[in-house]
């Protein structure tokens, strides 16, 4: 694991995330000292627990304190603002620095698998379909070149819309109406033939929900999503046109992402709820979506060993890498481990095996720097376990 930065050195971006992140239930709730880990207990209540998670101590499950703390120190250093682990349901133990736990906060890409979730949901509910063609609720596609673009396609990054840095990074995140700007642009490779992680296209998703399930993406994830699994400190931000960014839009807490993650561990149900098939989990996070990237599944990154793909590679002019990676992001951590990633070191990680969960929410690093990544909170899940 690498040695801590210091956390003075926060660039202005992560400055500026902080604001966001503090501004987003309303009135500042920073603080200068980590908030408690455990609540107060009450021999007539029962077992101690934080938001509804019951509170365990790690050697009750199975977990080393000792390596849970170094992984800690790891990620305070590296300008976290929330850090946790939890195994079986439990909460082994959480941190949280500069932020209460229940404030929310922006965490990017994460989004993406929540919209990957939204569509299982719709999928189940028998409102869409995987090989549903996108320009069935996209009329702008119907005639086109995109005309066979499936929305498979779309959560598996290999729809062949075209990319850029300019258009994902700058004029997507510029448009007052994200998805009439997603929509609008044009396809670059055959559906299938190549993998990008084209944010704007993802983008689409969002008018294929709202057409599918009769509702706004930001209801649907609330009624459908959040209050099932009791994600209460989860919203989606929405565009000058009211448009969910389903692309990076989420913001939310560790603990409420713990609850995301329950229901995969769970294969789809919660609580005796089912939200999702289980052949929808299996295929969502238990195989690679495409040949492209064995590290990618339907909007969640996996540790399939295999070609890999990150996700600004330069291609060719048919879309394939110049430099072809092969290996695992984790190559030291079970093959069957996934997680839901985004922007700075936001991590989700999940282990089906030992039913475990590392999570971190924080700052982006300095220009240059190395931020948090999928192989810490590995290594934090491998040097944990007994």
């Amino acid at each position: 694991m690498r040695l801590p930065r210091s956390r003075a050195r926060s660039s202005a971006l992560s400055a500026a995330l902080l604001g966001l992140a503090l501004t987003a239930g309303g009135a500042s709730t920073a603080t200068s000292a980590p908030a408690p880990a455990v609540d107060a207990a009450s021999p007539r209540t029962g077992p101690r627990t934080i938001e509804g998670w019951p509170v365990r101590t790690p050697s009750s499950l199975g977990l080393r304190g000792s390596a849970m703390e170094r992984g800690a120190a790891i990620a305070e250093g590296l300008d976290s603002t929330c850090f946790a682990v939890l195994r079986n349901g439990r909460l082994a133990r959480d941190w949280n620095w500069r932020l209460e736990r229940d404030v929310p906060r922006p965490v990017f890409s994460i989004t993406k698998s929540v919209t990957s979730t939204l569509v299982g949901i719709a999928i189940r509910d028998g409102d869409l379909r995987l090989d549903d063609t996108v320009a069935t609720y996209v009329p702008e596609w119907r005639g086109t070149p995109s005309g066979s673009v499936t929305v498979r396609n779309l959560i598996s990054n290999d729809s062949g819309r075209v990319w850029s840095m300019q258009s994902d990074y700058a004029d997507l995140l510029a448009a007052s109406n994200r998805t009439k700007y997603a929509i609008g642009l044009t396809q670059q490779y055959a559906p299938g033939s190549a993998w990008a992680y084209n944010n704007a296209a993802i983008q689409v998703l969002e008018p294929v929900l709202v057409k599918a399930t009769g509702m706004s993406v930001a209801r649907f994830a609330r009624t459908r999503l959040f209050e099932p699994l009791g994600m209460s400190h989860s919203t989606f931000i929405t565009d000058r046109a009211d448009n969910a960014a389903v692309f990076y839009g989420l913001e939310t807490t560790c603990l409420d992402l713990a609850r995301l993650g329950s229901l995969y561990l769970g294969r789809g149900k919660v609580d005796g709820t089912r939200l999702l098939a289980t052949s929808y989990v299996r295929r969502t996070v238990g195989r690679s979506s495409t040949v492209h990237n064995a590290a990618y599944g339907y909007l969640w990154w996996l540790n399939r060993p295999g070609r890999l793909r990150g996700a600004t590679d330069a291609v060719d002019a048919q879309g394939q890498p110049l430099r072809q990676v092969t290996g695992q992001l984790a190559p030291f951590a079970p093959a069957d481990l996934y997680a839901a990633l985004g922007f700075g070191g936001q991590v989700l990680l999940v282990d089906p095996s030992t039913r475990t969960m590392v999570i971190r929410l924080g700052l982006p690093a300095p220009a240059g720097e190395e931020g948090y990544g999928f192989a810490d909170a590995a290594t934090v899940l491998t040097q944990a376990l007994r």
